[in-house]
């Protein structure tokens, strides 16, 4: 996997809170497991052409909003917009079509597969024919396959990994995986893209590598919204972030003010890591 990039560098924001326009719209976000207030009324935007942050402790509620926005859960409260119309009823391929594409915590890759075969699959739904048409390699939708495979390169060329395209996907490292599965969802052409603890399992080389990839992403003009435990990358890479703590949202702002922040101190990091926040 060759380097995306010579440096990662944040570049300065292409917009503003006056002029900005959401693209992503959360409002009094709720959902429920039995007795547990899993998100509270949470409420924040996402600007068409940022990478926000999700971040807070284990169990504040990060990956349960991050299912209610994919449509993998049904919230119990709340709006969802996405392009100015809602989105908090469909299912998960109904929002995959408008336009948002997600990757997990834990990779999911086709085993029997190669790396170029996994990331077709991320195109198969954009196409006329279908999954099974192409599966079965049916005479009349080999033209679209010739398509979807120029296109899957494409999307592997563009973040570095062309090189692997012929490669039993599975039996790549974890970060190229990582990387894999990041054009996969490339390859349904989003204008949002979720990322669940993209850096998970990484080492600090792949984790420097899924970072440049996502700015290299979000430089095309792909909007991003990320959950990451590790600060360092977060810091490095989110224009704006989001604080949740038990199911509610605790602060929101840029990387420097969510350094500074005592309360975010307090309830992610406790009060003895405050000179190490501050240096991260």
């Amino acid at each position: 996997m060759k380097d995306v990039g010579k440096a990662l560098v944040r570049p300065p924001p292409r917009h503003n809170t006056k002029t900005a326009m959401a693209l992503l719209e959360v409002k009094q976000l709720d959902r429920y497991f039995g007795g547990l207030h899993a998100v509270n009324r949470v409420d924040f935007s996402v600007n068409a052409g940022e990478i926000k942050a999700l971040i807070g402790p284990n169990g504040a509620g990060k990956t349960t909003v991050f299912n209610l926005v994919a449509g993998n859960l049904e919230p119990h409260g709340g709006t969802i917009d996405f392009s100015g119309a809602p989105i908090q009823k469909l299912k998960p391929h109904a929002i995959a079509v408008r336009g948002v594409a997600r990757t997990f915590q834990n990779i999911k890759l086709f085993a029997g597969m190669t790396a170029l075969e996994n990331v077709m699959v991320g195109r198969h739904p954009r196409g006329r024919a279908g999954f099974i048409a192409g599966m079965l390699n049916l005479p009349w939708t080999w033209p679209e396959e010739r398509d979807i495979r120029e296109q899957a390169l494409a999307h592997m060329d563009f973040l570095g990994i062309a090189d692997l395209a012929d490669q039993p996907a599975t039996s790549l490292a974890f970060g190229q995986q990582r990387a894999v599965e990041f054009a996969r969802a490339l390859a349904s052409d989003p204008k949002l893209l979720l990322l669940d603890e993209p850096a998970a399992g990484l080492n600090i080389y792949e984790t420097k590598q899924i970072a440049a990839q996502i700015v290299h992403i979000r430089n095309q003009g792909i909007t991003v919204l990320i959950v990451e435990h590790d600060m360092s990358l977060v810091m490095k890479i989110a224009d704006s972030i989001v604080v949740l703590n038990e199911g509610a949202k605790i602060a929101e702002g840029s990387p420097k003010a969510i350094q500074a922040n005592r309360e975010v101190i307090r309830v992610y990091l406790g009060e003895d890591d405050d000179a190490t926040y501050q240096k991260s």
